[in-house]
């Protein structure tokens, strides 16, 4: 078997425990041994790496991957590699399995555009034949990646399965057949549901059909793992909401991205984090994580009341004169079902992002109120506008958070790190338009930023939100830790230099710092180059039973 050693390097294990010096022994997939330092004879191994002024951790695990489409047509994860990611966990909203139940169409509207005709009719041609929810995960661990790969199964796919894209209360056969879908779901491996409550359809789901649902998640020991309803205006309902849930289905619970959007809810974040803990302190086992930046990002859409989305026909709607003008009128005086981004942060603080028809593919980069000043129109106007001449929507960062929260939230014991973004390469970054820079520099943002710069917590702890902290909630037992007979999903990076170098306006550049990482025991990034390799696997939940 091929063997590694790592010496010289300061270990950061996973735990959160103080670093050590020590020697790291990769033997084939696995470390097989964490040494006292010089203790393991060089003259024995295959390859002997010098991390002398560097670290040595565990690889991160990213639990708000959206890497789906990007691993269709590129297995590489460029800028997750990069920033020291070996481990992708998806499935926030949609997943493209298991295809059935009422639905009718895999993939959500755009995706052709986004991976190209050719290739988009291979994966439809296989997507319909996904009965099950293992079955595409077990298509890319065949084709092969270079980190490893797990899901949740999307929460809009559940209610697609009982309900297609209708509105209304599930009827008791769509919820038989949603908790037969999600049984099936975490035995194929499944870490538990993951909602995205603002867009539709997971919008659609009322509180006691989420209730139903998780509790089948909660009899496999899964996660439901959600965007709440609301995380703004709203923002103490959308969490009673979901603590509700947790308490009468017994489910353990995930917020993703914790924040609080719009300058008016700011204050709130301190009273959501006493909240969270006091819930804690009873016995309820619901955490977070969050990404470090001040800006969200999602579609345009998320300024369009659900009504106008259901049953697929928003496009419809929107070239529909009546219904459009009623559309504008909700997008002005929203009412409690449902939060408008572009109302609570202000057009002048929503940038523009990914456009693809050529008309108006010159608004990208720009700020939402410009381009409506710029079309002659008022920002709700350009907004129906923009995404009925696009075709589908166009994702859009929202400048809304505050930077006191984001520290706030960091210092929290039960908060760790995602990047809620897919892993790209900048060369195909750029030909799509403006990405978030998330998806570039998350850990490298906390490395550099938040521990070098800032100082607010200390590398152990910030490596521990990472990695072990994340295994640890998805039941990952075997990765997420140095520790011997662990999988080698190992990275050694420079506590000095590493850090993010992408940005809103210019987003496709990839970390510094991170100078090697292993998956599996193979070298995937060799002094910031990637090698690749495409050693990762498949990743299951606690529920999984081998088919």
């Amino acid at each position: 078997m091929a063997s590694t050693l790592i010496h010289n390097g300061r270990i950061i294990d996973g735990s959160g425990n103080a670093w050590f010096y020590g020697d790291v022994l990769i033997r084939d997939q696995r470390i097989a041994k964490i040494a006292a330092p010089g203790t393991v004879d060089p003259a024995s191994v295959d390859e002997v790496i010098d991390a002398a002024g560097h670290v040595v951790s565990p690889g991160f695990i990213d639990i708000q991957s959206h890497s789906i489409l990007y691993l269709l047509s590129d297995k590489r994860s460029v800028s997750k590699i990069t920033q020291g990611v070996t481990t992708e966990i998806m499935g926030e909203g949609w997943t493209p399995a298991p295809f059935g139940g009422q639905i009718s169409d895999p993939w959500p509207q755009g995706t052709r555009g986004r991976i190209g005709d050719e290739a988009f009719a291979d994966w439809d041609s296989l997507a319909r034949g996904w009965t099950r929810f293992g079955d595409w995960l077990d298509e890319f661990a065949r084709r092969g990646t270079s980190v490893n790969i797990g899901s949740f199964v999307g929460g809009g796919t559940v209610r697609q399965y009982g309900m297609g894209l209708q509105e209304g209360n599930a009827t008791p056969e769509a919820i038989t057949a949603m908790r037969q879908m999600v049984a099936e779901c975490m035995e194929d491996g499944a870490f538990g549901i993951a909602t995205a409550l603002i867009y539709p359809p997971d919008v659609y789901m009322g509180t006691a059909e989420l209730v139903e649902v998780m509790k089948v998640v909660a009899a496999y020991s899964g996660v439901h793992i959600t965007h709440m309803r609301s995380e703004g205006d709203d923002l103490e309902s959308g969490f009673a909401e979901t603590l509700h849930i947790a308490d009468e289905s017994g489910v353990s619970t995930e917020i993703y991205h914790l924040k609080a959007i719009g300058r008016n809810n700011w204050h709130k974040m301190e009273q959501l984090i006493a909240d969270i803990s006091a819930a804690r302190d009873r016995g309820v086992d619901i955490t977070a994580d969050m990404y470090p930046y001040e800006g969200a990002g999602t579609g345009l859409a998320a300024c369009l009341p659900p009504w106008c989305q259901a049953d697929g026909k928003r496009q419809e709607n929107l070239t529909n004169p009546a219904t459009r003008d009623r559309i504008l009128a909700d997008m002005l005086n929203p009412n409690s079902d449902w939060e408008n981004f572009g109302l609570m942060v202000g057009p002048e603080n929503v940038l523009l992002a990914q456009i693809d028809q050529p008309d108006i593919r010159k608004y990208r980069g720009w700020f939402l109120a410009d381009a409506a000043a710029d079309l002659g129109m008022t920002w709700p106007e350009a907004v129906c506008h923009l995404i009925a001449t696009n075709k589908h929507d166009i994702f859009s960062m929202y400048l809304a958070m505050s930077p006191d929260n984001l520290a706030l939230q960091a210092k929290q014991p039960w908060i760790t790190f995602s990047t809620d973004a897919g892993g790209i390469d900048p060369e195909r970054g750029r030909k799509m338009g403006l990405l978030h820079p998330r998806a570039y520099g998350t850990y490298t943002r906390v490395l550099g930023r938040f521990v070098r710069e800032k100082g607010l917590l200390s590398l152990e702890e910030a490596v521990r939100k990472s990695s072990g902290a994340v295994a640890s909630r998805l039941g990952l037992r075997d990765r997420g830790f140095l520790r011997e007979g662990m999988f080698a999903d190992v990275i050694i990076f420079d506590p000095a230099t590493v850090r993010d170098k992408a940005t809103y306006t210019e987003p496709h550049q990839l970390s510094t710092g991170i100078r090697d990482v292993w998956v599996n025991g193979t070298r995937v990034l060799e002094d910031g180059e990637h090698t690749g390799s495409l050693p990762g696997t498949q990743v299951y939940g606690p529920g999984h039973k081998p088919r």
